[in-house]
């Protein structure tokens, strides 16, 4: 287990480090953050405009897969509203009552593309849509990775090819011995999360 702790630790360091280089990106591409906001400066604002293609040629020149499959994209929308609005309540309610800290919805639903100016209208409107299907797959995921950790924090037999946060902390398949006593121990740790 110890070595378990030891990669997690190095995995956060790495983590910290990627976030270093993202905070170097800004400069290189002239944009700061204010608050929730994305500011360009003048001049790199003129440059994206100008970048920017022109929506009938942009219409024009689509392949005729992606405007026969867009009905189906955008039909996503819907079941995405439903699954925000259903984690959402059932956070508000269930975390409450098992003193697990709610998740911040908007730590994970970022929606900020539209600053792009180099992008047109269409371009623009579709990275809202994406930036917001993700986000609520990553706000949902999350809340369901709190879920399990207080209801079943046991790792699976079989390898899956993804995991969350939480699944280095549950105990081994098959660890009977250990069940009862550690479960209590895994619950207490959400107590101490986004503190």
């Amino acid at each position: 287990m110890h070595k378990v702790q030891a990669l997690v630790q190095e995995i956060k360091k790495l983590e910290d480090e990627l976030l270093l280089e993202v905070e170097k990106q800004q400069n290189q591409f002239s944009y700061t953050l204010n608050e929730h906001r994305v500011l360009f400066d003048k001049e790199t604002q003129t440059k994206h405009k100008a970048e920017a293609q022109n929506i009938l040629k942009y219409i024009y020149e689509a392949p005729i897969k992606n405007i026969l499959t867009l009905p189906i994209i955008w039909f996503g929308l819907i079941p995405a509203l439903f699954m925000d609005l259903f984690a959402s309540i059932y956070q508000a309610i269930c975390f409450k009552v098992y003193g697990i800290p709610k998740v911040n919805r908007s730590d994970y639903i970022v929606i900020d593309r539209q600053n792009l100016r180099y992008l047109n209208g269409i371009e623009r409107l579709n990275c809202i849509y994406c930036g917001y299907f993700n986000g609520v797959t990553s706000y949902t995921q999350e809340i369901a990775a709190r879920s399990e950790q207080y209801w079943c924090p046991i790792k699976h037999a079989k390898k899956t090819k993804s995991t969350h946060r939480h699944y280095h902390t549950f105990l081994e398949y098959g660890d009977y011995e250990n069940y009862q006593d550690k479960l209590i121990k895994i619950r207490k740790q959400l107590e101490l999360l986004d503190k």
